[in-house]
């Protein structure tokens, strides 16, 4: 009874409204049975079995999280309910095992998807067959089963694997006409034979043929199978609207997840075809089937071994691309939808050709066990079996390939390939042999999979990182010089695993020789190894530099060296790996050739391939050490600290710079109080300059603390390197100053100690000094010591190698080479004649000292050159110093400009300003008529300090000035072209030192202004004038005189630079840059923007020597001590060249004469090559002394002009004659200033 009561309630819901059999008080048969109660029920219907699970599924209080839930259950209780509902149904109509769940799981998954039930903690998950997770109903409440059910709505669907046949005819037991009839069944091949026939067959033949339509039909449902692939996969995938994959990787996914599987499809049609007919041809008994599997297997190895070889790729492919592209993945979830697939993912399918591949064996033998020994078909069926695991064999080689050491496949070793009975075979010298061919083609695997993870572990997420992980102008950079070229190693080992591969796949499991390819490759890859090997130490100190300032870097290179493809190795080991592998080469050849039979062809070309190979690493070992050299050249550069605002660009990043020798030197106490005694230094030479450091020590790192001004080798002198040894106490007095300075004192050996203590005297040691002089503002004599003699030599032959070495250089690339002007026309007396210095005339040659020059050139195309002295004005020939010739008699010439464009020679002679007609000093052929030798005075007294000649908006000016107490007074001129071309008549009665009347005025006064300070010098820039005054560089706009001075002195911040800038002389202003000047004062340079602010960090630049005079050359600034030239360049401050000389001085500066303008730099800057070949200084410097002729000796004075060079760089480092390859690329110098932003002009 209560059976109908409960199936009255399940009627009553799902009829409705509808409320049929509304009798409660129906009276059923107490023989009710289950039959009964599976009359109404409909299998195919959700809601049916929706009310089935809910009357059924055992309920209980389940546990999760430590939280107990009553009238609960579990996935794998809901599963077992429906399945012993449904799975007598599909045992009947589709054949289907009793112990196959996953129908009801599919219908588990269904009702779950209608909230039929929940999981308790609604975590969202897709219901499994387990006891993990625990579900309830919606609307159970307390009271358990029995309680009524109150859900309106129950899930729909149709399940339709269990759908009954559209005909009402159609009942259990009797055939149906329908042809698509769910419950029709594949007629048996029994039922197509006589029953006599039948009777007669033994049972082994019956066995047998069934098997054989067995897989006849497994047949069928594969190539089915493989036929929905191209329908339901490849054809939608490419035909997507909007595409699913990207276009441009489309190709290359298709090919690596389905490869060739169309023609496995083909390959199998065959086969089913070849079958089909057979069936046709021999039903119903078939007689034989062997040798249709035989020639299936030979077409089978076309095609198997290369897809199921692929399948690890398939799968990570496919794997990958679910994980990362929502489209692709929503596109499969929607295809497992589609009941053609029987709810089968595509992986599923994927594996489906590997599968029945390994099905094909078993199914032969079990044909082959069935079949009679006298039937022909016996040994048909043999040689199938043994050709298609042949086959597996290929197929399981060729996945391990394909694996490149990946998963379990990509472990295997050689004796998990090779059948039992064929090791079995093999002597032990050959099994072993084979294993160690066998470990060199997997390590070749790994280490080709090595470097294809350099790209995808680093370079690319380096490359694609938003925001940036290393900042995008240096990125480019940063991966040329961590990874370099990589890639063309990739390239020539992926050849050589290819060979490899391909060898294995015709001879495994016996392979004769691998040494061919590797050969080949060994002469190959020798020129990739070559740069490769010796840029490693650049490399790694890339990354150590980039890990210490780039905490977004260290977190990326540590999250990459968890990644599984890393297997723990770090970005170094990656970078390092090429080179271990060479020596594994050696060792694994050198293992093949111990096991290699004495008459094989091995043992002549295996060790013809470990030579090369040798030979390649030995190859490698400068290169090495030049790379090593050169980062610890960059170590020190990084490491270098110097006092503040003491700052020297060295330019320790040059390509060509080299570190030649460093070493320990003792320093003597500068006082004798100090407690620590004597100091040591830790010594550098570099190619370039000596510095001195004292290093200390920090978490690890090591700073060299810079202890005095480093010197240029081009200013070094060594003065004594023999001095006696000295000895050297400890503590308070532990020594006298001993030559600090003065050089060459020395402390008796044999007296008591400094401290007169007996303590003292056991704690001294010797020590050799080594006496030094720097011959700059900042330098002196200096002596250091030595602990040893033999210090001492070394450090004598280094210095004396290094200071050639720099000579040598500096010679092949110098930025000015000098031209002589005059070499001895212009004679002053020798300081040891003990005579005062007499005028010129006819008896004496002596011309005073040369003060000024200017070239220019003639109408007629003559290239002259103009020089001044305090005895007149001579003129010559530029490139001829025979051709000089005195043309004006006057005292004290001291400055002189030429403005060709009028004719007009200027010149400032004891403080007055002349003007002649060229024409009179220089006819031309032929002379002008209106030439005159009469010159304008343009001044009125003696007063004139200096004068400047430039353009200011198109109109050439001539400022003078003159000083008035402590203000300087300027007056601006202008040239009256008429009056200069004007006729004159001749002067009468003048001598030819007097002046006439003014006949003309060749000038106009186009301004007058003052200046309330002390003036040395006026520069023309573009719009304005700079002044050069005690107050530094005041900025003059002509038109309304208001001017600004810079650099600007209000800041409190600069007060220091304030401080320095009163203490000195201003000497020039140049451009560096568009929106950047130079400021050159006689001790120092500092960069201002175009406002006069500080522009850079680094501070100010410190000259060598004390500028005397500041000359430009773009790029090039040239300053005058009287001891040296020191040319820099004007954008980066360096030290470019120094030209030595004795009392040397500047006689023109580029200014006052008729050349065309200095060009100006554009947005980069100073580009090379944008300066001008032609001289635009000319100097002077004292020359030797030789006798003139009468009892007083003279010294010539050397006049020359500086002409710019081409530079000549020297290959390689400098440091040695071995190193004579730059085996590194050139190096990308970080920039020495921040970017200067440009704001409103001053000029």
């Amino acid at each position: 009874m209560n059976r109908a009561n409960e199936l009255q309630r399940v009627i009553m819901t799902l009829k409705g409204p509808l409320e049929l059999h509304e009798d409660d008080e129906l009276d059923y048969d107490d023989e009710y049975d289950e039959e009964d109660e599976n009359r109404f029920f409909n299998l195919a219907l959700l809601s049916h079995l929706a009310v089935r699970l809910r009357d059924k599924v055992p309920r209980g209080t389940q546990v999760k999280g430590g939280i107990p839930y009553p009238h609960a259950f579990t996935g794998k209780d809901i599963v077992s309910t429906i399945q012993s509902q449904i799975q007598r149904e599909l045992l009947l109509s589709l054949g289907i095992s009793t112990q196959n769940r996953r129908p009801a799981l599919q219908v588990a998954r269904s009702l779950q998807s209608q909230l039929f039930f929940y999981e308790v903690e609604w975590g969202g998950r897709v219901l499994q067959d387990n006891v993990d997770d625990v579900y309830m109903f919606l609307d159970d409440q307390e009271g358990g089963a029995d309680a009524r059910l109150e859900r309106e709505e129950l899930p729909t669907g149709v399940f339709t694997l269990l759908t009954k046949c559209y005909s009402p005819s159609c009942v259990d037991g009797s055939p149906c006409y329908s042809f698509s009839c769910p419950r029709k069944r594949k007629k048996e091949w029994t039922e197509s034979m006589d029953k006599d026939v039948l009777d007669s067959l033994p049972d082994s033949e019956k066995n047998r043929q069934t098997i054989i339509h067995k897989a006849i039909e497994k047949e069928a449902l594969y190539v089915q199978d493989l036929d929905m692939i191209e329908a339901f996969f490849i054809k939608p995938i490419r035909s997507a609207n909007p595409p699913l994959i990207r276009p441009e990787e489309l190709d290359s996914f298709m090919d690596d997840v389905f490869g060739n599987i169309l023609d496995l499809r083909e390959c199998n049609r065959r086969l089913l075809e070849v079958m089909a007919v057979r069936q046709r041809e021999q039903s119903p008994i078939i007689q034989r089937i062997g040798d249709v599997f035989l020639t299936a297997a030979a077409e089978f190895r076309l095609a198997y071994p290369i897809y199921v070889g692929n399948l690890p790729v398939a799968e990570k492919r496919l794997k990958d691309e679910l994980e990362h592209n929502v489209e692709f993945r929503r596109f499969v979830e929607h295809c497992i939808r589609q009941p053609e697939l029987r709810r089968l993912d595509l992986k599923t399918f994927l594996n489906r050709p590997s599968e029945h591949l390994q099905k094909y064996p078993v199914l032969l033998e079990a044909i082959f066990n069935e079949t009679m020994e006298d039937n022909a078909d016996a040994e048909f069926l043999l040689e199938a079996i043994q050709a298609i695991r042949g086959l597996s064999t290929v197929a399981q080689l060729r996945t391990f390939q394909s694996a490149m050491g990946k998963g379990p496949t990509g472990k295997l070793e050689w004796h998990d390939l090779v059948p039992m009975e064929i090791r079995s075979a093999m002597t032990k010298q050959e099994t072993k042999r084979q294993s160690i061919i066998f470990e060199l083609i997997k390590t070749e695997m790994q280490y080709v999979k090595d470097l294809e993870h350099i790209e995808t572990l680093y370079i690319r997420p380096l490359t694609l990182a938003n925001p940036p992980i290393i900042s995008r102008d240096k990125l480019s950079t940063f991966l040329h010089d961590v990874f370099y070229n990589y890639a063309e190693l990739r390239d020539h080992h992926r050849k050589l695993l290819e060979r490899l591969h391909e060898i294995q796949r015709e001879e495994h499991p016996m392979i004769r020789s691998i040494t061919a390819p590797v050969l080949d490759a060994a002469l190959n890859w020798r020129d990739a190894y070559m740069e490769y090997i010796p840029h490693y130490p650049i490399a790694w100190y890339r990354i150590d530099e980039e890990l210490v300032n780039n905490l977004a870097f260290k977190t990326f290179a540590e999250q990459t060296q968890r990644n599984p493809d890393a297997r723990k190795l770090d970005m170094k080991t990656f970078v390092n790996r090429p080179i271990p592998r060479l020596l594994r080469y050696e060792l694994l050849l050198a293992g093949i050739l111990a096991e290699t039979p004495a008459n094989h062809e091995d043992r002549d070309t295996i060790p013809q391939a470990i030579e090369i190979i040798k030979a390649l690493g030995k190859e490698t070992q400068p290169g090495v050490k030049a790379a090593e050299e050169k980062v610890e050249l960059w170590r020190y550069n990084q490491n270098l600290v110097f006092k503040p605002g003491e700052a020297i660009d060295m330019d320790l990043l040059d390509e060509n710079r080299s570190l030649v020798y460093s070493g320990k030197l003792l320093r003597q106490p500068e006082t004798g109080f100090e407690w620590s005694g004597w100091g040591e230094l830790f010594v550098l030479l570099f190619d370039n300059y000596l510095v001195f450091t004292k290093p200390k020590e920090k978490d690890g790192f090591t700073k060299y603390h810079v202890n005095r001004r480093p010197i240029p080798l081009d200013l070094l002198t060594l003065v004594n390197f023999i001095d006696p040894p000295q000895q050297r106490g400890k503590g308070i007095l532990g020594g006298l100053r001993g030559g600090e300075r003065g050089g060459g004192g020395h402390v008796d050996p044999n007296g008591p100690g400094p401290n007169g203590g007996p303590d003292s005297t056991t704690d001294s040691r010797s020590v050799f000094p080594c006496t030094i002089h720097h011959n700059g503002r900042l330098g002196g004599v200096w002596t250091v010591y030595a602990e040893t003699a033999q210090a001492r030599t070394d450090w004598k032959q280094k210095l004396e190698e290094a200071i050639l070495l720099r000579k040598v250089v500096t010679d092949a690339n110098k930025v000015f080479e000098i031209e002589t002007l005059s070499a001895d026309t212009f004679l002053v007396p020798s300081m040891h004649a003990g005579t005062s210095n007499p005028s010129w005339n006819d008896e004496n040659t002596f011309t005073g000292k040369v003060t000024c020059s200017v070239p220019f050139s003639t109408v007629d195309g003559r290239g002259l050159v103009a020089i001044g002295c305090a005895e007149g004005v001579w003129i010559g020939l530029r490139h001829d110093p025979r051709s000089m010739r005195r043309v004006l008699h006057l005292k004290m010439v001291t400055q002189c400009a030429m403005l060709e464009d009028f004719g007009i020679f200027l010149v400032l002679a004891d403080k007055a300003l002349f003007a002649y007609h060229i024409e009179a000093l220089v006819p031309s052929s032929p002379p002008s008529a209106n030439a005159t030798r009469t010159p304008q005075k343009l001044n009125g007294n003696k007063d004139v300090q200096f004068f400047s000649v430039g353009t200011l908006g198109g109109r050439t000016l001539i400022i003078y000035m003159k000083k008035k107490g402590l203000d300087s007074v300027f007056r601006v001129l202008e040239p009256v072209v008429g009056k200069i071309a004007e006729k004159t008549k001749a002067p009468g009665g003048l001598s030819r030192f007097g002046f006439g009347s003014q006949r003309s005025e060749w000038f106009r006064v186009f301004r007058d202004f003052f200046l309330p300070s002390e003036s040395y010098d006026l520069i023309f820039l573009k719009a304005k004038i700079a002044i050069l005054c005690s107050k530094g560089f005041e900025i003059m706009d002509l038109t309304d005189f208001k001017s600004v001075t810079i650099p600007s002195r209000d800041d409190p911040r600069l007060a220091a630079l304030a401080k320095r800038c009163e203490s000195c002389r201003p000497m020039g202003m140049f451009r560096s840059s568009e929106n950047e000047f130079l400021l050159c004062y006689d001790e120092f340079g500092i960069y201002v923007d175009r406002h006069g602010d500080p522009s850079r960090t680094i501070g100010t630049i410190e000259w060598e020597g004390t500028a005397e005079r500041v000359a430009w050359h773009p790029p090039y600034i040239l300053l005058f001590d009287t001891r040296f030239i020191e040319v820099r360049h004007v954008e980066t401050g360096r030290l470019a060249q120094i030209i030595p000389g004795n009392d040397v001085r500047c006689l023109w500066d580029g200014r006052g004469a008729g050349l065309p303008p200095v060009t100006t730099p554009g947005p980069e800057g100073w580009q090379d090559g944008s300066g001008s070949q032609e001289a635009r200084v000319h100097a002077v410097m004292k020359g030797g002394e030789f006798a003139s002729g009468r009892p007083a000796r003279a010294v010539a004075q050397h006049v020359f002009q500086l002409v710019p060079t081409i530079p000549l760089y020297l290959p390689g480092s400098l440091s040695s004659p071995s190193h004579s390859t730059t085996y590194f690329p050139q190096s990308q110098s970080p920039p020495q200033s921040p970017q200067v932003t440009p704001r409103h002009s001053w000029r």
